[in-house]
């Protein structure tokens, strides 16, 4: 049962929903700051702080849990070779949102995703 178990829809049918999560988190995990809708932010946020504690673990069960997750051999090396070691000592919060205010074209709200400093 799934009783109170939310899936922020974003407007896309699952398949589609995967893909661009899996691409905003690789994104993130690239370059440590992503700007995209707000709406997706908060989405790909959740994701992307799953990914990161399964960095943490560093196992490679863990490994492949991400690797299935985003699917880029890359992304999934920084996480686990700088990221996870990075953020060792944080109980969660590995990532924020701040808000750059609306879209020129249409008026959607934008927002930039970025990694948490471990020094804070």
């Amino acid at each position: 049962m799934r009783h109170r178990h939310t899936v922020d829809k974003i407007g896309m049918v699952r398949g589609h929903r995967k893909s661009v999560l899996a691409n905003l988190a690789a994104g993130l995990i690239m370059n440590e700051r992503v700007d995209t809708t707000f709406a997706r932010a908060k989405a790909s946020q959740r994701f992307s702080e799953r990914l990161i504690t399964l960095a943490r673990r560093g196992d490679l069960h863990a490994r492949r849990i991400a690797f299935s997750r985003i699917r880029d051999k890359g992304a999934v090396t920084k996480l686990f070779d700088e990221l996870g070691p990075r953020f060792k000592e944080r109980n969660g919060g590995y990532t924020r949102v701040l808000k750059l205010g609306p879209r020129r074209g249409d008026g959607a709200e934008m927002a930039r995703l970025m990694l948490v400093d471990s020094g804070e």
